[in-house]
C-alpha cells in the first residue's frame, strides 16, 4: 500500500507528542511501548488495562500520564470489602434540609486510576460497567453524566492469585486495550540504578506540571477522526475480527464493539506516527493489545499453554496484507 502526503497540518500535534514523551521519559526508563500504547487510548478515547508484575512503574505511569493533562483526577484502591457505594457515592440524609443529598464517589473524575482491579469481587467490578460504556452513573433512579474527558486506568497483577477475582468478560470488553508492562532490558536496569545511586535526573511526580489542556486533548480527538482508512483497510480489520471468531483455538471470539476499537486504535496510532493515514502496520501493531484481553480460548489451547497474545500475532500471519 502507497503512503502518501498528510492533508492535514500535523506539526503542533507531533511538537506536543515529542513534548510528553520527553516528560515521561524523564521519569520512567524504557517502555516505550506501554507510552506509545497509554497515548494512543487517550486520543480514541478509550480506558486502558495496565498488566505486569510488581514494580514494573504499571501506576507510575498512569499516574504520571494523569499529571501531564489538565485534568480532575482520582485514585481508587480497589480491595476485597470495597462496596459499590464506595466507587459511586451515596445518598446520605440532610438533616438541616430535610432530604437525601448525593455524595459523589472517587469515580466521578475526569482521569481515575483504579489499582489493583481485580482485587474486588464481580459486584464492585460491575458498578464500573455503565460509566465505563456510556459515561454515566446511575443511583436512586437519576443519572448523571460525565464530562467529555473521561479515562479509566486500571492496574492488574496477572500472576498472584489470592485474594483476587477474575474480571467479568463484559467489563474486559469495555476496555479499549490491555497494555503489557515487561522487565526492563539489562541497559535500562542500569540507567534505573545509576540514577538512583547518583540520586540525580528523579523527578518528583508533585513537582510535574500539566503539558495538555482539555483544549488541546478535545482537538487531537478531532484530528484522529479526520485520519483516512482505506476500504481494503476496513476490510482488513474485519477479515482479522472474524479470523478470531473462526479459529477452533478461540472459544469465544472478538466481537463488533472490538472491530470498531482497533480501526478508532489504528486511527490513533497513526497520528502519533506523524501521519494523517492508516497503513497496515498500524493495524497489525495495535491488533494485539484491542483484542488480546477480549478472547476466550478453547481449554485445548490453555492447556498447551498458548497465550491470547500469540493466537492474535499468528492469526494476523495467515490474513494477506491489503497493497
Amino acid at each position: 500500500m502507497e503512503e502518501t502526503a498528510n492533508r492535514i497540518d500535523l506539526t503542533a500535534f507531533s511538537e506536543k507528542v515529542i513534548e510528553l514523551k520527553a516528560k515521561i521519559a524523564s521519569v520512567i526508563v524504557g517502555q516505550e511501548q506501554g507510552v506509545d500504547l497509554i497515548l494512543t487510548a487517550l486520543l480514541a478515547d478509550g480506558h486502558v488495562l495496565i498488566e505486569g508484575v510488581p514494580g514494573v512503574a504499571k501506576t507510575l505511569l498512569a499516574k504520571l500520564t494523569a499529571k501531564l493533562i489538565d485534568a480532575d483526577y482520582s485514585r481508587i484502591q480497589f480491595t476485597p470489602d470495597l462496596m459499590p457505594s464506595d466507587v459511586l457515592g451515596t445518598s446520605v440524609f440532610n438533616l438541616k434540609t430535610g432530604e437525601f443529598e448525593f455524595h459523589k464517589g472517587p469515580v466521578f473524575s475526569e482521569i481515575v486510576l483504579i489499582d489493583e482491579i481485580n482485587r474486588a469481587p464481580a459486584k464492585t467490578q460491575a458498578a464500573l460497567f455503565e460509566v465505563m460504556e456510556e459515561r454515566q452513573i446511575t443511583v436512586d433512579g437519576v443519572t448523571r453524566k460525565m464530562g467529555e474527558l473521561y479515562l479509566v486506568a486500571a492496574t492488574q497483577n496477572p500472576v498472584e492469585q489470592e485474594g483476587t477475582y477474575r474480571l467479568p468478560e463484559a467489563q474486559l470488553d469495555r476496555f479499549l486495550m490491555k497494555i503489557i508492562i515487561n522487565y526492563p532490558l539489562p541497559e535500562e536496569e542500569f540507567i534505573i540504578l545509576k540514577r538512583h545511586h547518583e540520586n540525580k535526573n528523579l523527578t518528583q511526580l508533585d513537582t510535574i506540571r500539566p503539558i495538555l489542556s482539555a483544549k488541546e486533548i478535545r482537538t487531537f480527538k478531532e484530528l484522529v477522526g479526520r485520519v483516512i482508512a482505506e476500504d481494503s483497510l476496513l476490510k482488513y480489520i474485519a477479515e482479522i475480527i472474524l479470523a478470531t471468531r473462526n479459529s477452533p483455538a478461540v472459544y469465544l471470539g472478538a466481537s463488533p464493539r472490538a472491530s470498531v476499537a482497533l480501526l478508532n486504535a489504528s486511527k490513533a496510532y497513526a497520528l502519533l506516527q506523524g501521519r494523517d493515514f492508516i497503513i497496515p502496520d498500524d493495524i497489525k501493531y495495535i491488533a494485539v493489545p484491542v483484542l488480546q484481553h477480549r478472547l476466550i480460548l478453547s481449554p485445548e489451547t490453555e492447556m498447551e499453554g498458548r497465550s491470547a497474545s500469540t493466537i492474535v500475532k499468528r492469526l494476523i500471519e495467515k490474513i494477506e496484507v491489503p497493497k
